[in-house]
């Protein structure tokens, strides 16, 4: 079987950066212990490696033990969560992505100014969570482009547009392009979709054009991921979007001449790599 293999498959720079902090943490004598403020990355096999080193994951400040050391998941959290960190007299380790971390000032400095938040993104997603936080209180959060026409904007105000670092560039561009076809609406527009995820993306659509069949991999809570396979499978190409290598689909898979293989950001090199050479044995 031939296999095209991404490449833009596997870890981005966030979380690269992300678990080398946990890493250099844990390596330290004496650290104590060791929590994460969520979950560090979307990813289950990951979490269960460091889980089995000890670090525990706290789901809010009531979790948090006492001189503790925790690391800020890559998502980023909420603005009043990270501040409350330090009534819980921990040790803090910030490992946001910088991706986060920027799109988090831009919001806020375009709130301070008087300016409503457009946000492209999952509602319920962390990161969109702690987006919003740094937003006013008039933020309007949608998922897709019905969702957003469906909305009444007010053309007395004055509006920011942004987006979700994982989300759809080409949609987030379709949208500023119509807000800015409008006449008399003030809208300014962040770009705040990360490179990684463009090029993740057009990498899976190229892919997905010239195989029989798309296989992207990844936690199934991972956003990024999960638009992966979305634009993969909007090539008409048969996709499936699997964790492990147990819920590969061998019986379809074995039919085909040629197949891709992507993977989202926060998917480790070396599950990749075992999916790889598993369909190549096909």
């Amino acid at each position: 079987m031939d296999v095209i293999l991404a490449e833009t498959a596997g870890f981005c720079m966030g979380v690269d950066l992300a678990l080398n902090r946990l890493d250099s943490l844990l390596a330290e004598e004496g650290v104590g212990l060791v929590q994460t403020l969520g979950p560090i990355i979307h990813n289950p096999q990951v979490l269960e490696h460091y889980g089995q080193r000890g670090v525990t994951v706290a789901r809010g400040l009531e979790d948090i033990a006492p001189g503790a050391a925790v690391v800020i998941r890559a998502h980023g959290v909420p603005r009043a969560l990270q501040e409350g960190l330090d009534t819980r007299g921990a040790r803090v380790v910030d490992a946001t992505c910088p991706k986060v971390k920027k799109a988090q000032m831009l919001i806020g400095r375009e709130a301070e100014r008087g300016r409503k938040l457009l946000l492209y993104g999952e509602a319920d997603h962390p990161e969109v969570r702690g987006l919003l936080s740094y937003a006013g209180p008039d933020a309007f959060v949608f998922g897709s482009r019905e969702e957003f026409e469906a909305h009444v904007l007010d053309p007395g105000s004055r509006y920011v547009l942004a987006a979700q670092t994982t989300q759809d560039r080409e949609v987030f561009e379709t949208l500023a392009a119509d807000l800015a076809d409008r006449p008399g609406l003030d809208v300014k527009v962040l770009q705040t979709i990360c490179d990684a995820t463009r090029l993740r993306q057009e990498d899976a659509v190229r892919i997905a054009r010239e195989v029989d069949y798309m296989v992207v991999v990844g936690g199934r809570e991972s956003g990024n991921t999960r638009r992966l396979a979305q634009v993969a499978a909007a090539q008409g190409t048969p996709c499936v979007h699997v964790e492990t290598a147990a819920e590969l689909p061998l019986d379809e898979l074995r039919k085909c001449r040629r197949v891709g293989l992507t993977a989202g950001a926060s998917t480790p090199r070396e599950l990749v790599a075992g999916i790889f050479h598993l369909l190549k044995g096909l």
